[in-house]
């Protein structure tokens, strides 16, 4: 079932194929099941992915499998996405028994024509139903209804009945409980709108995002969920619409669990009704303006002349004092433009006085590692392994089967000699960690550890020309180990199958 509201549902499902067993003469020995989920794609579905794991490992303890009907599969907007999962059985050896259906599961011609339609008439439901609710949330917009999310700093989620009445305010994570309740923004405590309108202010009077939430932070305000305020939480109230009374609705397009897209400005919708401003217009469009000239494609010279103003107003240059400045480009921009801030502050003639070669360091190890990914990718294609480094923690997967952090570290010295230091919090989130230890100068690898990174025990891991047995154990003078790791090996007395020409 997909949602609470069909609490029977599995009920009358289990009543069906025990009825179904019964006559068949079957014993039914175990039961997979998925409450509350949607049936739109695998990932939400712990039942169907265990019976699929069982039968992968071949645990299983059965020989029949009886579904209610084609679409408890779900209704995946591939048909062929559930026959695949038929097959999968049908391979190991399970026979699947469709308990509701009115035809039998035999293979012959009219039982696949009946699947393939049926299970194309579940992708269609799914379609049919979510144009649907996007309909009548449209209309609920406009009538002032509130439509999920989560109600923004200052302001509460009031639930309200039929006609209009106050029920009560909903907590993070509470929902309403009957279906012709509804659910309005409703102001939150005046304290917090004071800071709101403080916020506009403070930003009007040319202080960057950054300051002001230090500013809140100083002052011992929470933000939304009792935390610190950053920087991303004062420009979100800076920019929402709904501190002057709109509330925007479909910004952004994820039906049918697709990946969220944004929409076109023709397609947003707007309601006025729906809540009391906080600030007025005209301070909030003077805001949008500030934000607007401030994001706009600006030339080199542009660039340059403002950090020169800068310099001049305020007699020397730093990164937070480019943020802080009201008028000009955040030093982010900078950094990409002329590729490095100390790059930017030569050019306009200023000095900082630090040491940054730390920096060209960085540039070294960076562009190093680069190298040596290239490298694992090309030596893991020759083997004939497909290699994903799409993951957003930088991890490298192998096969979906092995993940493995790479760091370089970075060589230091000291009087006693050189040493290296790495942190180890990304690298107990792999499977495998191969550090490379750098030369002096830190323009070449000099050596390589594979750590096992479930053995990874401490915070910061210090290496010298000399380390202990246990961890030298694991040291390597080139990649073959490594690579080995990555590489699929033929299991003693397994073979495989090419298909005949």
């Amino acid at each position: 079932m997909s949602t609470e509201h069909q609490q029977y549902s599995p009920v009358n499902q289990s009543d069906a194929v025990a009825q179904y067993a019964a006559i068949k003469g079957m014993t039914i020995v175990r039961t997979y099941s998925d409450h509350g989920k949607s049936g739109l794609d695998l990932a939400g579905r712990p039942g169907l992915r265990s019976l699929l794991d069982d039968v992968a490992r071949g645990t299983q303890d059965f020989t029949e499998l009886l579904v209610y009907d084609v679409s408890r599969w779900g209704r995946f907007q591939d048909a062929d996405e559930s026959a695949h999962y038929e097959y999968v059985l049908r391979r190991a050896g399970i026979c699947v028994h469709y308990c509701a259906e009115n035809f039998s599961n035999d293979g012959s011609l009219s039982s696949i024509l009946l699947k393939t339609v049926k299970r194309a008439m579940a992708g269609e439901y799914s379609r049919e139903l979510s144009a649907k609710v996007f309909a009548g949330q449209c209309r609920l917009i406009g009538l002032g209804f509130r439509q999920g999310g989560v109600a923004g700093y200052a302001f509460r989620r009031l639930l309200i009945d039929k006609d209009g009445n106050p029920k009560s305010l909903l907590d993070f994570r509470e929902h309403k409980s009957i279906q012709t309740d509804r659910v309005v923004l409703s102001p939150g405590p005046q304290e917090e709108a004071e800071v709101v309108a403080s916020i506009y202010k403070s930003f009007i009077a040319h202080r960057g995002e950054t300051e002001i939430a230090a500013d809140l932070n100083a002052r011992g305000l929470k933000s939304q969920f009792g935390k610190s305020w950053t920087t991303w939480q004062v420009h979100e109230i800076l920019v929402s619409q709904k501190y002057v009374g709109i509330d925007l609705y479909n910004r952004t397009s994820g039906k049918l669990k697709q990946k969220r897209n944004p929409n076109p400005r023709g397609l947003w919708l707007r309601s006025g009704k729906a809540l009391k401003p906080l600030v007025t217009n005209e301070e909030f469009q003077t805001v949008q303006a500030r934000i607007r000239a401030r994001s706009r494609n600006w030339t080199d010279e542009e660039l340059l002349e403002g950090l020169r103003e800068l310099l001049r107003t305020a007699g020397r240059l730093s990164a937070r004092i480019i943020d802080e400045a009201g008028n000009q480009p955040k030093s982010q921009v900078y950094f990409r433009r002329f590729g490095g801030l100390n790059r930017a502050y030569d050019l306009v003639g200023w000095q900082s006085g630090r040491d940054s070669s730390y920096c060209d360091v960085n540039r070294r190890l960076a562009a190093q590692r680069r190298i040596l990914v290239e490298l694992i990718l090309k030596s893991v294609e020759i083997g004939s392994i497909t290699t994903d480094l799409s993951d957003p923690r930088g991890l490298l997967s192998i096969n979906h089967e092995l993940t493995a952090s790479i760091r370089l570290a970075q060589c230091r010295e000291r009087p006693d000699g050189y040493y290296w230091k790495v942190h180890t919090n990304c690298l107990r989130r792999s499977d495998v960690s191969l550090i490379a230890r750098m030369r002096a100068g830190n323009d070449s690898i000099l050596d390589y550890y594979v750590l096992p990174s479930a053995e990874i025990r401490v915070r910061k891991l210090c290496f010298r020309h000399l380390n202990k047995a246990a961890l030298d154990a694991y040291r390597f003078d080139d990649l073959e180990f490594f690579l080995s790791l990555c590489r699929r090996k033929q299991i003693e007395g397994s073979s495989s199958c090419r298909p005949e020409s």
